[in-house]
């Protein structure tokens, strides 16, 4: 599976037809994907009939930008629309739509660093966001790990390579949240 899957699944829906015309210089500006390694599906791109993983938790968002608003469209509700609350600020980076890599590629990364790390806790769930960061299409995310661990990490998709990978406890990050 692939992001590309996704976006022609949003930009065949009615919704997102009707969206286009009424704002044309609507922008990919973003994109979040939630996948729901539980329930006992081992790779993301274990597939069920639809072309999802099997967790109950996955989720497909593309977000536009429109005249100072952002749009964000849930393919896995039906290509619903909704618009972001409170944004306020600088316009964000335009994302080629035709930005592509395969989620096993990904996984198969976080496996590779984990690996290097000695992590050997099984992954539950894996967030991210493509976002265009100084011109770098780039993967940030967060990976929910057995054991109630955490892995922050960025991915450099221009390059294909982690850039940034660090391990926490659930712990240490109530620690924080705490001490505000």
């Amino acid at each position: 599976m692939n992001p590309q899957f996704y976006l022609e699944k949003l930009k065949n829906s009615e919704e997102f037809e009707k969206f286009k015309k009424e704002n044309p210089s609507a922008f990919l500006c973003s994109a979040f994907f939630s996948i729901d390694k539980s329930g006992g599906n081992k790779s993301l791109t274990t597939s069920s009939k639809r072309g999802q993983s099997k967790g109950k938790d996955n989720k497909q968002h593309f977000d536009f930008f429109n005249e100072g608003k952002i749009f964000s469209f849930q393919v896995e509700d039906n290509c619903k629309k909704i618009e972001l609350e409170n944004f306020a600020g600088k316009i964000p980076s335009r994302i080629s739509e035709k930005v592509n890599f395969e989620f096993r590629a990904i996984e198969k990364l976080i496996e590779k660093s984990m690996q290097k790390e000695n992590i050997k806790n099984e992954i539950q769930k894996i967030l991210f966001s493509l976002q265009n960061i100084d011109e770098v299409n780039s993967l940030i995310g967060t990976i929910f790990i057995s054991g109630m661990g955490i892995i922050n990490f960025k991915i450099d998709l221009n390059k294909n390579e982690i850039i940034d990978f660090e391990k926490k406890s659930i712990f240490d990050v109530l620690k924080v949240i705490k001490g505000k």
